[in-house]
C-alpha cells in the first residue's frame, strides 16, 4: 500500500527533484502540497510548484501558506545570515534556486484554502494518519500546530528536512530551514508526533554526481533531463560555496525524504535522541541534539539522521524518474 503524505514546500531545486521523485513514485500517494516562503518568496515558490506539476501533466491540490516567519522578523534580535552572491561560471551568474523555474508558465491554480488552514482542516477529518513531508521553513506547520494541536494524533510521521549536528549552511551553526522559523520548528519538535530528521550530515553524504546526472539524462524523458539539469547547477554552486567530499557532487537535500519514504535503508545511522531548537544568539536555528545514554526514552522526541548510501538515494531516484511519461517541456526563461 502506498504512503500517502502531504508535501510543504518552498520549490526550489531539489524541492523540485524531491516533487518529481513523490509523484513518479508507486510507494508514495501525494495527497496535497503545501508550500511556503524560504528559497524565494512564497508567491515565486507557489508558481514554481504549480509549473512543474503542469509541465508533467499531473494535478495534485496546492496549497500556498505563509510568506514569512511567525514571530522572527518582527524584531531586529537575530543575527543577520550573510547573504550569497551568485557563482560566475563560464561568465554567467549561477545560483542555487532561481525565482522560477526554467519551464512553461503554470495554467493551473493554488486553492483558496491558506496551506496552515488546510492542514487543521485535513487532520481533523482525515480517517487514516497521514505522514507529513516538511522540506523548507516549518512555518506552514508551526501554525497549525499552534492553531489546533490536536491535529498530531492523526500524524503518522513528519519527516524533515531541516538541522545538521557538524554541519551547517546559512550561519556557522544553522541550516536555513530551521534558521528562517526556528519558533516554528520547536512547536513541532513539542508536538508529540514522531519525527525524523533529514539534516545536512545525511544529505550531504548522499549526495549526487555528475556521472549519476548522466544516469537521468539516459533515461530520455522530462523527470530525468529536468533533474539532470537542477543538479549540475547545484554542483556548481556546491564546488564554489561548499565544496563536498565527493569532488564535482551536490546535496539535493529535500529529496532525500522521499527516499527514505521509499527505503528507510537509504538512511544508514538513524538514532533516536532529543533535539531542541536554539532560539536565540548565536544558536538561533541550530538543532540541539542530546545523545546522552542517560536521557530516558520518554524524553527523546526525535530520530536524527546522521548518515546515508548515496548509491542507494540515487538508485532510488533513478526508479522513480524512469516511471515519467512525459518526453520534454519547453523552457520559459
Amino acid at each position: 500500500m502506498a504512503t500517502k503524505i502531504i508535501l510543504d514546500v518552498d520549490t526550489g531545486s531539489d524541492d523540485a527533484i524531491a516533487i518529481m521523485a513523490a509523484v513518479l513514485s508507486p510507494d508514495i500517494e501525494v495527497e496535497a502540497i503545501c508550500t511556503t516562503w524560504g528559497n524565494q518568496c512564497v508567491d515565486f515558490t507557489t508558481d514554481n510548484t504549480l509549473r512543474l506539476l503542469d509541465a508533467m501533466g499531473v494535478k495534485i491540490p496546492v496549497y500556498k501558506g505563509c510568506d514569512t516567519a511567525m514571530t522572527k522578523y518582527l524584531t531586529h534580535d537575530y543575527i543577520e545570515a550573510i547573504p550569497f552572491a551568485p557563482v560566475m561560471h563560464n561568465g554567467k551568474p549561477v545560483i542555487m534556486h532561481s525565482e522560477h523555474l526554467d519551464l512553461p508558465e503554470a495554467k493551473s491554480m493554488a486553492q483558496d484554502m491558506p496551506a496552515a488552514c488546510f492542514y487543521v482542516d485535513y487532520l481533523r477529518r482525515t480517517k487514516e494518519k497521514i505522514t507529513l513531508v516538511p522540506v523548507g521553513p516549518l512555518t506552514n506547520l508551526g501554525l497549525a500546530l499552534r492553531i489546533a494541536p490536536d491535529i498530531a494524533e492523526n500524524i503518522e510521521q513528519i519527516v524533515i528536512m531541516g538541522g545538521g549536528s557538524k554541519e551547517a549552511n546559512l550561519t556557522p551553526c544553522a541550516e536555513a530551514n530551521i534558521w528562517h522559523d526556528p519558533e516554528a520548528a520547536e512547536i513541532v519538535v513539542q508536538s508529540g508526533a514522531k519525527i525524523v530528521w533529514v539534516p545536512l550530515d545525511a544529505t550531504h553524504k548522499a549526495c549526487v554526481t555528475l556521472d549519476d546526472c548522466e544516469r537521468f539524462r539516459s533515461l530520455d524523458n522530462f523527470a530525468g533531463n529536468f533533474a539532470a539539469k537542477q543538479c549540475e547547477q547545484r554542483i556548481i554552486v556546491h564546488n564554489a560555496r561548499q565544496p563536498l567530499e565527493i569532488p564535482d557532487a551536490a546535496a539535493v537535500h529535500d529529496a532525500l525524504c522521499i527516499a527514505y519514504l521509499i527505503d528507510e535503508s537509504v538512511l544508514t545511522d538513524l538514532r533516536h535522541c532529543h533535539v531542541e531548537i536554539g532560539l536565540s544568539g548565536y544558536g538561533e536555528g541550530q538543532t540541539i541534539i542530546d545523545q546522552r545514554a542517560e536521557v530516558i526514552a520518554e524524553e527523546r522526541n526525535s530520530y536524527f539522521a546522521f548518515d546515508a548510501d548515496r548509491f542507494k538515494f540515487v538508485d532510488i531516484l533513478c526508479d522513480c524518474f524512469k516511471n515519467c511519461q512525459v518526453k520534454q517541456a519547453s523552457g520559459h526563461n
